[in-house]
C-alpha cells in the first residue's frame, strides 16, 4: 500500500486510529479505558494548594483528583475551569491548565486571549487575506480565535462553520463555570475526532470495520509489546521502567567506529516513531554505542532533526557526564496498551 493512509477502527471495544505511511504505522491513538480524555474540560473545585510548588490540587468528579501547576491566588472551595493536558501515571494526579481552549479541524477558540491570529506556516498574504476575511464575516466575540495551517485550501464554507461550532462550544461550557460541586463539562476527543483533526490533508480515510487486520495493523501492533526493535543498522532496546524509560543501543557483531556511528544515527531516526506508537514520555535515558565527540554531535544534530517532526512536545536535555544522553517527553499518551491485542 502506498501513500498515507488514516484507519479508523475498534480494538475489541476500544476506539481506535492508525496512521499509515506506505502500509507502515507511523501513529496510533488508543483511547484510554479508565482515565480522563486530554482535551477534556471541568468544573473543578480547589482543594488544597502544595507548598513549594506553587499549585493546586483539585477535586474532578466520581473522586478523582487533577492537578493544577499554576494556582496562585487561587482559595480552597473556589470553582474553577479546567482542561486535562496529558496522562497521569498510576496514582498521580491527572495534569491540568486553567487556559482552556476548544479546538477544531480548522479554528481555535480562546477564552481569555482576545485577538485574531492565523497560523504562521500560511505565508502566502492573499490566502491570508482571504480568511481573515472569512473570520471576519462570522467571528464576533471577546475570546480569541486562531485559523490553524490546515485551513489552507480549505472550502471558507468548512472553516466559517468550525468557528461558529467552537465559539457555541465556548458559549456553553463558560456559562456552566460557577456551581459548588466538580462536574465533567466535555468529554475530550476521542482517536476517531482527533485523527480526523489532527492527521487528514492528502492521506485516504478508511473507516471500514474490520480494517485493522485487513490492512496489517493488528499485526504491526503486535510488535509494540516488545522492547527489542531492528533497525538494520543494529539494534536498539526500549524499556519502561517506573522512574523512566531505558534505550540501549547496539551494532551486533561489528564494533567499529562506523558501526556504531551508523546504528546510533539509525536509532537517532528510529527513536520518536517508537516512543510515539508505545504511549512512552517521561524522563528518557538512551545509552548509545561509545563513540567520538565528534560523532556525538552528529548523533545530537539528527536527535533534533527528528523530534522536531514529532508531534509530541520533546526537551532533549544533552549528554551525561556517563555519556548517556537525556531527553524529557511530555505524557500525552496511555503506554500502549498490549492487554488489548489479546482479547481481538
Amino acid at each position: 500500500m502506498r501513500g498515507r493512509t488514516i484507519v479508523l477502527d475498534h480494538i475489541g471495544e476500544i476506539e481506535a486510529a492508525a496512521y499509515l505511511v506506505d502500509g507502515k504505522l507511523d501513529d496510533i491513538l488508543i483511547d484510554h479505558e479508565n482515565a480522563p480524555r486530554p482535551g477534556a474540560i471541568f468544573r473543578a473545585i480547589c482543594d488544597r494548594p502544595i507548598k513549594g510548588q506553587g499549585g493546586m490540587m483539585m477535586r474532578l468528579p466520581e473522586g478523582e483528583t487533577a492537578f493544577l501547576r499554576q494556582g496562585k491566588g487561587l482559595r480552597p472551595g473556589q470553582a474553577l475551569l479546567v482542561q486535562v493536558t496529558g496522562i497521569a501515571e498510576d496514582g498521580k494526579a491527572v495534569p491540568v491548565t486553567d487556559r482552556v481552549l476548544f479546538k477544531s479541524r480548522y479554528a481555535i477558540v480562546t477564552p481569555g486571549k482576545p485577538g485574531l491570529n492565523i497560523s504562521r506556516q500560511i505565508t502566502d498574504e492573499d490566502v491570508r487575506d482571504e480568511l481573515l476575511a472569512v473570520a471576519h464575516e462570522v467571528f464576533d466575540s471577546p475570546y480569541g480565535l486562531i485559523l490553524r495551517s490546515s485551513c489552507e485550501g480549505a472550502d471558507e464554507a468548512e472553516i466559517a462553520d468550525d468557528i461558529l461550532a467552537m465559539t457555541a462550544m465556548a458559549d456553553a461550557v463558560l456559562a456552566d463555570a460557577e456551581g459548588t460541586t466538580p462536574e465533567a463539562l466535555t468529554e475530550g476527543d476521542g482517536p476517531h475526532t482527533v485523527a480526523w483533526r489532527e492527521w487528514t490533508g492528502s492521506a485516504e480515510v478508511v473507516t471500514d470495520a474490520g480494517s485493522f487486520a485487513h490492512l496489517g495493523v493488528l499485526d504491526q501492533l503486535d510488535g509494540l509489546a516488545q522492547p527489542k526493535i531492528i533497525l538494520g543498522e543494529g539494534f536498539m532496546y526500549v524499556e519502561p521502567t517506573r522512574a523512566l524509560v531505558a534505550v540501549d543501543v547496539n551494532t551486533g557483531n561489528d564494533t567499529s567506529p562506523a558501526a556504531a556511528l551508523k546504528a546510533n544515527l539509525a536509532a537517532a531516526r528510529a527513536l520518536p516513531r517508537a516512543l510515539r506508537l508505545r504511549g512512552l514520555a517521561g524522563q528518557i535515558t538512551v545509552d548509545f554505542v561509545s563513540m567520538s565527540k565528534a560523532h556525538r554531535k552528529q548523533v545530537e544534530q539528527s536527535l533534533r532533526a527528528s523530534f522536531k517532526a514529532d508531534p509530541i512536545e520533546t526537551s532533549l536535555v544533552g549528554w551525561t557526564p556517563m555519556g548517556l544522553f537525556e531527553m524529557q517527553r511530555k505524557r500525552e499518551r496511555p503506554p500502549f496498551p498490549g492487554h488489548l491485542l489479546r482479547t481481538v
